[in-house]
């Protein structure tokens, strides 16, 4: 074998050599990371107050249902109600830098239904009796269905024990009776004829309970549902911020890694967390989401996630609680300690400056919803944005 053949061998073999190393990096890259990497790139994440040794499986979201049920209005979840538009004109002092605290979830005390009508977002007519009616009969006596058209439907008695409105209950008596439907909620404005349909539901139930109704005047009514659809429909908002993986892609389990440590608990969908009010049964002040059918993949661990979403429904959490300041905290923890970038919904990065003028536009929008008496958070506000 001559000099030239061993040279033409031996570089042969050097760029075998090569493709195989560079195939192997590219197969390396493309893996996604999962909670083995703790040791290496789960640094960098300080871990919320308490969150430490609770096993994220043994922890649940906090029911929403159970925010909304002291208006006495359905549970809405946040991603499956409409959010019209965009952003409007509006933001929160973000300059301070609240922590991320994981609240204790401490049992809920066993809750008694709570008045679910306001004469600000609802139709109110009272209903007359010449004598008290017990809460078995008026609970007999409610329709099947809660709504009227796409609002919801309530009935309320006046307990003659504490004079109290309240949703009726059974061995209770009432001495007034009121029906009450809501003018306008994501699905628009109450019209004429959902209007007409109260009147025939709340009708029926009077005759039931030997009530005599008294209705508003439905011109009067319909103008202003109108005017508060308007005025919701320019003040509604949902963030949302999405992290995508810069290089090597996550799994589900190493995503649930990171966000538990700044708080996050397992939501009660596939590919949901969220991170919990401070008060219990308030919704959550952030939600993150990934792919559900990744979550659900028979080895979770070998689906590869490019990208998650943290969100902010604005209306639905109480300016106290510092949403925004929090969800700009998470976002940028966890791009550090994933390797990724937030961008906004087209991909792009959202450098400082757009955070700061987002957080600016928000202080006008508390402002907003505070002058109207449906501070963010309240359960009048929860109830109008749904």
């Amino acid at each position: 074998m001559t000099s030239l053949q061993i040279g033409l061998a031996i570089v042969g073999g050097l760029v075998l050599a090569a493709v195989v190393a560079y195939n192997a990096w590219i197969t390396r890259q493309s893996v996604p990371r999962t909670v083995r990497e703790r040791g290496a790139a789960g640094e960098g994440v300080e871990p919320a107050p308490g969150s430490m040794g609770d096993p994220l499986v043994e922890r649940r979201e906090p029911g929403f249902g159970d925010a909304l049920a002291d208006d006495g209005s359905e549970a809405v979840e946040p991603d499956e109600a409409r959010v019209p538009g965009e952003l409007p004109e509006t933001g929160i002092d973000d300059t301070a830098d609240p922590e991320l605290i994981e609240p204790t979830l401490a049992p809920l005390p066993e809750r008694r239904p709570g008045p679910a009508l306001d004469a600000l977002i609802d139709v109110i007519a009272p209903l007359a009796l010449e004598h008290e009616v017990s809460g078995d009969a008026v609970l007999a006596a409610l329709p099947a269905t809660r709504r009227v058209g796409s609002k919801p439907f309530a009935v309320e008695g006046l307990n003659t024990q504490s004079g109290e409105w309240e949703g009726a209950r059974p061995h209770q008596r009432y001495r007034a009776l009121q029906a009450g439907v809501q003018l306008a909620n994501r699905a628009g404005a109450l019209n004429d004829i959902e209007f007409s349909e109260f009147v025939v539901k709340t009708q029926a139930f009077a005759d039931a309970v030997g009530a005599s109704p008294d209705f508003p005047d439905m011109r009067a009514e319909v103008a202003r549902a109108r005017e508060l659809d308007a005025f919701a429909s320019g003040h509604d908002a949902q963030l949302g911020f999405t992290l995508r993986a810069r290089r090597a892609a996550w799994s589900p389990g190493y995503v649930s890694q990171h966000a538990s440590r700044l708080g996050f608990v397992a939501g009660t969908l596939p590919g949901r967390m969220v991170l919990p009010a401070s008060q219990p049964g308030q919704p959550p002040v952030l939600v993150l989401t990934y792919d559900p059918q990744a979550a659900m993949a028979d080895d979770p661990e070998q689906s590869a996630l490019r990208e998650i979403t943290l969100s902010l429904e604005v209306t639905h959490v109480a300016r106290e609680e510092q949403p925004f300041g929090r969800l700009r905290q998470a976002a940028q923890a966890l791009a550090e300690a994933m390797d990724g970038m937030v961008t906004d919904d087209a991909g792009a990065p959202l450098p400082t400056e757009a955070m700061d003028h987002i957080g600016t536009d928000l202080e006008s929008l508390y402002d907003a919803l505070d002058e109207r008496d449906l501070a963010a958070g309240s359960p009048q506000a929860r109830r109008l944005f749904s």
